[in-house]
């Protein structure tokens, strides 16, 4: 009897341990911060670990194409100048004449020079009306053959808005994260009255005329050595229950060549989603450790790249339940990314040959380390699965060191991602599937202007203004990266 209740007792301490990590999860997500940084003298209590490995990382090579540079430091806080492709507006300020009069001698005093302060000032925006005049002509001996001059092709044909009101809706919902109901009250402010069912319509044909171009931005990112990817689930409307569904939002990223931000939208999370869009994809794949890639790497066209991210953040989990032994775990992780620090200036040849010669033996070090602990940690603990986590995961998670265009994580993904998060807060859900997928190409053209360092709403005032009449067999002129050298529109 004694030896039954030890063994109840054991599981049941092993049950409220794990309630208790999920509590403090939990706890955390909804009041705790996001962040998953440490006090980095915190890691250096575990340097010890690091040094009784047999495995020493060798200096870095010596033919690395160029020297690596120390982080430039933090600029001190004060005003910043204010840009100089901003219009001024000059403001003089005189003196009066009895102010001239010098109280000295009293004659008037001569000008010397200026003194010049900028004060940054702001006008609202205004709406304004575009009256299209067609003049006709006809002839006055046969009183007939009646002619009008041609009005250039518009974004949506018969349509109320222009091309730049369309690009700011766009902007506004899907860069700024503005819901259209705002955006009513807004227009309402400016005496226009705009009802969000009618502003719904109009980013539903604006998209549809991006669609083309869409189409050769996923074609680009397809032919990207590298994708990275992940999803995010997008509340939908469901009319016939009465509530929402959970639709996904997925984002594919290209290499730098190709550096596009391709969203593309599914009623749920099935593997039938990133299967459709990878078809006929040859390369590598970084993302999560999702089930529904596992039939796309069996392939064998499609290799497979973890997030060393996603790993760290198993043993920062499990932080509270096994301190020492998690805080170890990241200062091993902290080191891989110390010497990512020494590689970012390095071309991909330099990058490479910087990890195969120092993150190569740490990893090998590490993952000696964390077989030795996996044989001591309960498998159903929080550290016991962060273990299982790397060491199942452990040949994705060192694939990074293969090539310099590879990234040791999926955090560009992650980071692209974060504004249909930041938006779902605020417009709340999507109206349907279709509306779905209207986010999925608008989300694209605005975060691969984020990406690229554009203006989305001179991008898109631009693009939606010459798409109409432009020819498809120079679609391309049109993609986001080559748009400055083509557009007249300022970037």
């Amino acid at each position: 009897m004694l030896h039954e209740l030890l063994v109840e007792l054991r599981k049941s301490n092993r049950r409220v341990e794990q309630l208790e990590h999920r509590l403090t999860q939990l706890l955390r997500q909804v009041y705790g911060r996001r962040s998953e940084k440490l006090n980095p003298d915190q890691l250096l209590l575990f340097a010890d670990l690091h040094q009784t490995s047999p495995v020493e990382a060798p200096a870095p090579p010596t033919e690395t194409p160029a020297a690596v540079t120390p982080r430039q430091q933090k600029q001190g806080h004060g005003r910043k100048p204010l840009p100089d492709n901003l219009p001024r507006v000059r403001v003089d300020h005189e003196l009066s004449a009895a102010e001239r009069l010098c109280p000295g001698c009293g004659q008037e005093r001569a000008p010397i020079g200026a003194e010049v302060s900028e004060q940054l000032e702001y006008e609202p925006a205004s709406l304004f009306v575009l009256q299209h005049h067609r003049f006709k002509y006809a002839c006055k001996h046969c009183q007939e053959q009646v002619a009008i001059a041609a009005k250039p092709a518009q974004p949506i044909d018969k349509g109320l808005p222009g091309p730049g009101l369309l690009a700011q809706v766009a902007t506004s919902k899907y860069c700024d994260h503005l819901p259209l109901h705002r955006l009513e009250r807004i227009f309402a402010r400016h005496g226009v009255e705009l009802s969000r069912s009618t502003m719904c319509g109009w980013m539903a044909a604006t998209a549809e005329l991006l669609t083309p171009l869409w189409q050769l931005m996923v074609q680009r990112v397809r032919g990207s050595p590298v994708i990275w990817t992940d999803d995010t689930p997008v509340p939908v409307l469901d009319p016939p229950r009465g509530e929402t569904k959970k639709g996904r939002a997925w984002v594919y990223i290209g290499d730098q060549d190709n550096r596009y931000a391709v969203f593309d939208y599914t009623p749920n999370r099935k593997r039938d989603g990133p299967a459709t869009f990878l078809q006929n994809y040859a390369g590598y794949l970084q993302a999560d450790a999702f089930a529904g890639y596992d039939g796309i790497y069996a392939t064998e066209k499609v290799i497979e790249v973890a997030c060393w991210a996603h790993a760290r953040r198993k043993f920062y989990d499990a932080r509270t339940s096994d301190p020492e032994r998690a805080h170890a775990a990241m200062a091993w992780v902290r080191k891989l990314y110390d010497i990512e620090d020494q590689a970012e200036s390095l071309d991909d040849a330099g990058r490479a040959a910087l990890r195969q010669t120092q993150a190569g033996p740490l990893l090998e070090s590490f993952r000696t380390w964390l077989e030795e602990q996996r044989a001591i940690v309960l498998p159903k603990s929080p550290l016991g699965q962060a273990l299982s986590y790397a060491l199942s995961n452990w040949r994705a998670l060192t694939r990074y060191t293969e090539a310099g265009f590879l990234a040791i994580d999926n955090n560009l993904s992650e980071r692209t991602l974060r504004a249909v998060a930041i938006g779902r807060k605020n417009w709340m859900f999507a109206g349907s599937d279709n509306g779905g997928r209207t986010a999925a190409v608008l989300f694209s053209f605005t975060a691969t202007c984020r990406l690229l360092d554009r203006d989305p709403f001179a991008y898109l005032r631009d693009v939606l203004a010459r798409l109409p009449e432009h020819s498809a067999d120079r679609l391309d002129e049109l993609l986001p990266d080559r748009w400055a050298s083509t557009s007249t529109t300022p970037s």
